[in-house]
């Protein structure tokens, strides 16, 4: 199935998960134990995020494929601009498709740590909709309707948006070159998601809008993530972490309870699906999947 065909006449929320590749062998091992557990919770598909410059790019493909082939879900492949030419998307795509996969998140991506912005590749792209496009151009050689394509949204505005109004622009450019769903940014407040879709409905984009939710796993982990994303955290949910230090046990505790009371209160809304960005861990999500079910 394509991403538009999960929210055509659905009666029950979708429900997609998020794993990344592994850099190591031995994270590598972990993850394929954890797999089965994680299609076991019944998500819709699972996205695999991508490796950019190359550190884990093949690996993007092979879980995606593993997902597809062993397991029986589907599955999307990330795909970046960062540090990619149009000739190695090329083979990108085209492994994909090779690999019966339809659906692909195409981003931007961040850039390369240690530098501050973001430096187009040679012979690649500046921005997210002109990769959009590209692999809309490359689908023609396979058909109409080949692949479909996910493009993120940002409900507190990407970080280098110099407001509003203009993020919301790049975003309606990415889902006019081709962009089928939009999936959120990860946040923990719901009424930037609420206020995000009112913007994005004025802006007369239709496309389905699916809010991505982050079970955190520690304090220091999901202050780093916050810090790159741009996210921010609730001073609530920042006490609770802070009174927690050290102590991931509790953090996770209390990143599931965020996570679930988010969900719920989504979901009650009728928001069609929710993208879980489960960083490879199967506790939180097991507690949160049994919570919401």
């Amino acid at each position: 199935m394509r991403f538009p065909d999960y929210f055509l006449s659905r009666s029950a929320p979708v429900i997609s998960f998020e794993v990344f590749p592994p850099k190591t062998d031995k994270a590598m091992e972990t993850l394929l134990q954890t797999l089965p557990e994680l299609v076991a919770l019944q998500p819709d598909y699972m996205t695999v995020t991508y490796g950019a410059m190359g550190s884990t790019r093949e690996r993007t493909l092979e879980i995606a494929d593993l997902i597809k082939e062993q397991f029986g879900l589907e599955a999307a492949c990330h795909l970046t601009c960062v540090g990619t030419s149009r000739t190695t998307i090329d083979e990108i795509l085209q492994r994909i498709v090779d690999a019966g996969i339809r659906n692909i998140v195409a981003l931007r991506g961040d850039p390369p740590k240690g530098e501050e912005t973001f430096v187009p590749p040679a012979d690649g792209f500046a921005y997210a909709n002109e990769l959009v496009a590209y692999i809309r151009r490359f689908e023609r050689q396979w058909g109409q309707d080949a692949l479909s394509i996910a493009v993120a949204g940002y409900p507190e505005k990407h970080l280098e948006a110099v407001d509003f109004d203009t993020d919301i622009v790049y975003l309606k450019r990415k889902v006019e070159a081709g962009g089928d769903v939009i999936i959120t940014q990860l946040f923990f407040d719901n009424a930037f998601f609420f206020d995000f879709i009112e913007r994005v409905r004025a802006a007369g984009i239709t496309a389905p809008i699916i809010p991505g939710l982050m079970p955190i796993l520690s304090a220091r982990q999901i202050t780093r993530i916050t810090s790159m994303c741009g996210s921010s955290i609730p001073p609530a949910l920042r006490a609770d972490l802070d009174a927690a230090g050290d102590d991931d046990v509790k953090a996770r505790a209390i990143g599931a309870r965020q996570c679930i009371d988010q969900a719920q209160e989504l979901l009650a809304h009728g928001i069609p699906g929710i993208h879980f960005y489960v960083l490879n861990a199967i506790t939180p999500i097991k507690q949160i999947m049994a919570a919401l079910r």
